[in-house]
């Protein structure tokens, strides 16, 4: 039994690392959100650790569920399956949204310049964009606040469906503690995978300059969430 569970808790952990870290959906959204609304690491951390347990928490529920009313293994699959299009289907939405979103801010804050004579011989010119000073601070707090919600949500559907086969083999002989056991190695390992590439990442984009392209950091970071949503949708990456 307990070589069993070893090879069960090997098992999920080593399908938990590849299943988060070949699924950029995974990180890629938060990493994208963190560099365009400036969010700090500790907040980055925070959304993403929250979201990796809404995300595989849902899907222990419904194995719990499973487990309970005796739903066979392709009957929770098949649930799982449309759970994960609902997902792609709000994430494609929520990134192509927000996309549109930030190129019309990049657009409206395109920068300009004046020429200002402050006297006969003091001529000097100066650039800066006009959307800033019309966004007012209650504005800005209610997107930077719902965008995260926005973000758990998505993940709450989505759905980590190499947990389901790994929870039912031990809930089939009834040792619960080698189903705690593994859904305990499978939620570490995924949670622990999403937030070293979000911190890696992020680290890394922190040292790369945009320049003139910062105010489309928005607009980049939607795109490259709908890109991301497609992928996974339509291509099954």
């Amino acid at each position: 039994m307990l070589s069993e569970i070893s090879i069960l808790m090997g098992t999920a952990l080593t399908i938990g690392f590849f299943h988060t870290i070949f699924g950029p959906d995974h990180y890629l959204p938060f990493i994208a959100m963190s560099k365009a609304r400036h969010w700090s690491m500790l907040k980055t951390g925070i959304i993403t650790l929250l979201c990796g347990l809404g995300h595989v928490l849902s899907s222990v529920i419904l194995g719990f569920i499973g487990i309970v009313l005796g739903i066979a293994v392709f009957k929770l699959e098949a649930i799982e399956s449309f759970r994960g299009d609902i997902a792609a289907w709000f994430l494609l939405i929520f990134g192509f949204s927000y996309f549109l979103w930030g190129l019309r801010e990049a657009i409206r804050n395109k920068p300009h310049s004046h020429l200002h004579l402050h006297d006969e011989e003091d001529l000097h010119e100066h650039s800066h964009g006009h959307r800033e000073g019309h966004l007012h601070l209650h504005e800005v707090k209610e997107k930077s606040n719902l965008t995260p919600w926005i973000l758990f949500t998505i993940f709450v559907f989505g759905p980590c469906e190499p947990l389901i086969p790994l929870v039912m083999y031990p809930a089939a002989k009834g040792n619960i503690a080698a189903v705690l056991m593994v859904v305990g190695a499978f939620c570490f390992i995924t949670i622990s995978t999403m937030l070293a590439a979000v911190f890696i990442i992020s680290y890394g984009l922190l040292r790369l300059p945009l320049g003139r392209l910062e105010r489309y950091s928005h607009a980049f970071a939607g795109l490259s969430i709908f890109l991301c949503a497609g992928a996974i949708k339509f291509f099954q990456v």
